[in-house]
């Protein structure tokens, strides 16, 4: 299957938190979007891995994506190496997308700003034909995602550029309460977290709105891209 989109997160909410509208709103247009975890969360403060894959499932059906894998590699301990590309490469040359969304190059968790940095170089990669993989036995080809983009999550970065999600704010708010255990729960006995507070989903809207302000809409996304984007004419900035 060849995807228009793949999103490549860290944990398993990861996505939905940092491009949930924007996905909802392409695959509204027709677009076929995958979803990459590359943990299980299985270090997280709340949740066991069995409870967060099932989640990660009810949120990919909430924003109807094409397909979500899980990759397995070690939360909390991910890292920018030749072992870990080397299995992140057969996916992207299996779906071969034109765009890639990954996990900002800093942030709060140190896997975001590692998976960030490893997806982009495996993208790159993935480009090369002399580095050999394949998949189901079968040899697969080069390929290089012609775009690549950084969705914003916990830190306040800067963003290089909006993605307008007027109208998809509740979809993306719902595919995030999809992962309930990592959320508000008044009669959990595990341990609080930054994301655990009441107010959460309240911080989360202001943001979106923010952006949306300044973008002249109601909603908006932040993302950063490692080169600069470019457009054919000046009309075609919003």
């Amino acid at each position: 299957m060849k995807l228009d989109i793949l999103a490549v997160g860290a944990h398993p909410d990861d996505v939905e938190l940092g491009c949930g509208g924007c996905l909802a709103k392409e695959i509204s247009r027709g677009k076929k979007v995958g979803i990459l975890d590359l943990t299980r969360g299985e270090s997280s403060t709340r949740g066991i891995a069995e409870t967060r894959l099932q989640e990660a499932q009810k949120a990919a059906e909430v924003l109807g994506v094409s397909v979500r894998e899980n990759l397995g590699l070690p939360d909390a301990f991910l890292e920018n190496s030749p072992a870990f590309q080397l299995q992140l490469i057969p996916v992207i040359r299996k779906y071969r997308p034109e765009v890639v969304l990954l996990n900002a190059l800093a942030d709060r968790h140190p896997d975001h700003g590692k998976a960030g940095k490893l997806t982009s170089d495996a993208c790159f990669l993935s480009g090369l034909w002399r580095i050999r993989t394949d998949c189901e036995g079968r040899s697969q080809k080069a390929w290089r995602p012609g775009r690549v983009y950084h969705y914003i999550q916990d830190k306040d970065i800067p963003p290089d550029f909006l993605v307008d999600i007027s109208g998809f704010m509740e979809v993306k708010l719902e595919s995030i309460r999809a992962h309930a255990s990592q959320f508000y729960n008044p009669d959990s006995k595990e341990p609080e977290s930054p994301i655990t507070r009441k107010d959460f989903f309240e911080l989360l809207t202001f943001r979106a709105r923010n952006w949306g302000r300044f973008a002249a809409v109601e909603y908006a996304e932040g993302y950063t891209a490692g080169r600069y984007p470019c457009v054919e004419s000046l009309f075609d900035l919003k």
